[in-house]
């Protein structure tokens, strides 16, 4: 860390040094840039015809909203799907638009565009389709909407085949040649860039584009945070716009979603909040029933029917969890019987009843537990087919895995991070011996452990009110920008620690006769490891708590 930098950047924008010492050690040694990052400021949005496909896009959009034609939106079942058709369905609403929206049924339709929907859409007289959160690997299926003379526009953030769609237009910025300079936008994200350019077009007055756009970051950053795609760059200045503007929401849909998840009149949601508390609440739907419920959710004025809506997704994610629960349960007990080695560098579970809609998140705590990249797949013997969700680890690339032995599926798709397959029954031994095969030769033993990178050492005495206020601006927090991670070193623990729940700790310890709370999460099996006297050091968080402003967890300790 430059410690130069970090006496700059304290002097030059009043930083505690805790705050300047992270921002350095993050690479934000320029003042100017630092401040910018600390306030992300809705006029460092990219221009929209950045994106490749977008001028086609929006001239397209506009000839069928002025000649009254029928508009198709083909969403994707998960939070960043059903909330990339909110935003363009309101947005078409809003013009006069004569549009309609698709969303598979995860079950029933599994994920990606089916020709059946198209086929029927241009039965009904549709002539334009506009894909969101996917199509980019949808050839086959614009194909055929092109050959019953139906336009597609695909917006999309997933990873394109060597083939684009022959679509009227594409937009993805990862799409070969294309521009614009914020390559990890979610499919919402994309999604929101569409409304900007239309709006840029629609000839309404500055103020009415600057409210909605402000009400689409909304949407665009609950989206941007489910999605797990990096905080950083474009995709901050979404999230933190969008989340501060939660506070006060006139939509009924979200407020009664907010108010399910525990938050109260003008309280609006970190990123890490809407992780783990209104993300699965909208993905519950996908997995457990119909994802359609989550857009009317969103789109109704009725707030009657919207606490009806929100009420059901809850019960939802409380089946979800159950399942969830169940899965693990299952496949821990075959970790007993045949114990993971270090040779396993990449895993795949199957098993017969498994719920298809809860494996991806399935997989994700896999991950978390064993630190390499993992498949968790549900069994259909009838059909006689493996298919489910996988999620990323250690930096391994998933989907170039999965292109490197892609005869196996009959179907997959995904990114970096996660993915999808489905597969024969028969070949589920070969997938997961090739799977493993390919992990172990770009999987280091090193990587199979958890590793930190500690932001900055910390003294308990430098823990005041601005420094903490100031470390929160350096939020959203998430992927791509976690919270920093300090390392508190040589700390006496005062008292033998609390347990709550059966499961965490609280403890008090002290640093120069400084004192400080401690919460250690799902650590009260080593409660002993704490006992009163004990000298350890520590690499802990500081988070927002409701209560008493600010909270110091437990990561790690020595």
């Amino acid at each position: 860390m430059d410690q130069a930098a970090a006496r700059r950047l304290a002097n030059e924008l009043s930083l505690a040094p805790l705050v300047a010492r992270i921002l350095a050690a993050r690479g934000f040694t320029d003042p100017a840039l630092a401040a910018s990052f600390l306030r992300p400021d809705i006029r460092a949005l990219h221009d929209p015809f950045l994106l490749t496909g977008m001028d086609a896009a929006v001239v397209r959009i506009l000839e069928a909203i002025r000649g009254n034609h029928p508009v198709l939106l083909y969403g994707d079942y998960d939070v960043d799907g059903t909330t990339s058709v909110v935003i363009l369905k309101k947005l078409l609403d809003l013009a006069g638009a004569n549009s309609t929206f698709f969303v598979p049924h995860r079950l029933r339709d599994g994920y990606g565009m089916h020709p059946e929907v198209v086929e029927q859409a241009a039965t009904q007289g549709v002539r334009l389709i506009i894909s969101v959160d996917t199509g980019i690997r949808a050839n086959e299926v614009v194909r055929l909407a092109r050959s019953l003379g139906v336009d597609v526009i695909v917006t999309d953030h997933h990873l394109p085949e060597a083939e684009i769609p022959p679509a009227h237009a594409v937009l993805n910025p990862n799409q070969p040649g294309c521009p614009y300079p914020e390559k990890n936008l979610c499919g919402a994200g994309v999604a929101f860039k569409l409304a900007q350019g239309l709006m840029a077009r629609l000839g309404w007055q500055d103020a009415r584009v600057r409210k909605l756009t402000e009400s689409f970051l909304k949407m665009a950053a609950i989206a941007t945070v489910a999605d797990v795609v990096p905080l950083t760059g474009e995709n901050r200045v979404i999230v933190r716009r969008g989340l501060d503007g939660l506070t006060a929401t006139p939509n009924p849909g979200l407020r009664a979603l907010l108010e399910v998840a525990g938050f109260g009149p003008g309280q609006a949601p970190t990123a890490g909040q809407v992780a783990f508390r209104i993300a699965p609440r909208i993905n519950a739907a996908g997995r457990m029933a119909s994802a359609s419920d989550v857009i009317e959710l969103f789109l109704t004025s009725d707030p009657a029917r919207a606490k009806d809506l929100a009420a059901q997704l809850h019960e939802l994610n409380t089946q979800r969890q159950a399942a969830e629960a169940r899965m693990i349960e299952e496949i821990l007990a075959e970790c007993e019987q045949a114990p993971v080695g270090e040779d396993q560098r990449a895993l795949v579970f199957a098993g017969a009843g498994w719920h298809r809609g809860v494996v991806g998140i399935v997989a994700s705590r896999l991950v978390d537990r064993f630190h390499r990249p993992s498949f968790v797949l549900g069994i259909d013997p009838e059909k006689g087919l493996a298919q489910g969700s996988g999620r990323s680890a250690a930096g391994f690339h998933l989907l170039d895995a999965l292109e490197s032995m892609s005869s196996l599926f009959t179907k997959f798709g995904g990114h970096k991070q996660a993915a999808g397959v489905t597969l024969p029954l028969g070949r589920l031994e070969e997938f997961r011996a090739r799977f493993a095969e390919y992990a172990f030769t770009r999987i280091a033993p090193d990587d199979l452990c958890a590793t930190y990178t500690v932001d900055a050492s910390l003294r308990i005495e430098e823990i005041t009110r601005e420094a903490v206020e100031q470390l929160f601006d350096l939020a959203p927090f998430g992927f791509g920008n976690p919270a920093p991670l300090l390392a508190l070193d040589e700390v006496r623990v005062a008292e033998d620690p609390r347990v709550l729940k059966e499961r965490h700790l609280r403890m008090w310890v002290h640093q120069n006769g400084r004192g400080q709370v401690v919460k250690a999460w799902n650590w009260a099996d080593r409660a002993d490891l704490f006992r009163a006297g004990a000298e350890r050091s520590m690499l802990v968080r500081i988070e927002p708590d409701d209560y008493s402003g600010y909270s110091m967890t437990l990561e790690d300790a020595r």
